[in-house]
């Protein structure tokens, strides 16, 4: 009874390897080549990323139109079994959307990559993951009636989409009562957008001065204190 209690679980020297060791060593070696060779990951393609976290990879998913880098990327960490995973999904998802480097993106997303995630260790992301809020911004757009102009001031990012929201209609408010007055031949607009993390220094911080008062400098100078970014008629 004792030798039984002590007995070594595996497989002999010379014998066949069991179905699920067999599983557990071909997922081991998929992902030791996946790391060693990563698919090189193409930006603007909206695909899944291997992002590394720490010591962790995890996968991400590229905002779509902000997935173009080349320096920064706006992602949502996801658990790596997703969309079967929903029950685990609120521990990622809750970051909301991020600022990655591009130079931490491994490459494509494989499932070979997932015993390397914070899942497979049974752990929830940490608070820190390493990059900033990317939610969304304010875009003041004056066009003329042939489509063409330019943008005359972006604001962002903001924490919550909400106050984005609250921000271009306030700035709307403004511009209707100067319709006339705010860039002749010229209708001013203001739209929520997603922040665009690339060109994050053509934003100015919403939180630092008012909306208005930003508003206000961008129309007097004709925007271009702030970095007029010239738009094609079909930007819309």
């Amino acid at each position: 009874m004792i030798r039984r209690m002590f007995r070594r679980c595996g497989n002999a020297p010379g014998t066949a390897l069991s179905p699920d060791d067999q599983a557990a060593v071909d997922a081991f070696r998929a992902m030791l080549a996946a790391v060693r060779d990563p698919e090189p990951w193409t930006p603007g393609r909206a695909q899944d990323v291997a992002v590394r976290v720490g010591p962790f990879v995890e996968r991400a998913h590229t905002r779509p139109g902000d997935d173009h880098g080349p320096n920064l990327v706006a992602v949502a960490l996801v658990h790596p079994d997703t969309p079967h995973a929903a029950a685990y999904a609120h521990r990622y998802t809750s970051k909301g959307w991020l600022r990655c480097q591009t130079a931490a993106i491994l490459g494509a997303w494989k499932p070979a990559y997932a015993m390397l995630t914070h899942a497979a260790a049974g752990l929830d992301l940490p608070d820190d993951v390493g990059m900033a809020p990317a939610h969304y911004g304010v875009h003041v757009e004056a066009r003329k009636p042939d489509g063409t102009g330019y943008a005359l001031l972006r604001l962002g990012p903001y924490t919550q989409t909400w106050l984005a929201s609250r921000d271009a209609d306030h700035l709307n408010t403004e511009l209707r009562g100067r319709a006339a007055t705010a860039l002749p031949g010229f209708t001013v607009t203001a739209t929520s957008a997603p922040f665009d993390v690339s060109s994050h220094e053509s934003y100015s911080d919403p939180y630092d001065n008012e909306a208005t008062t930003l508003l206000a400098a961008a129309v007097a100078g004709r925007g271009l204190p702030l970095g007029i970014d010239l738009l094609r008629s079909s930007a819309r």
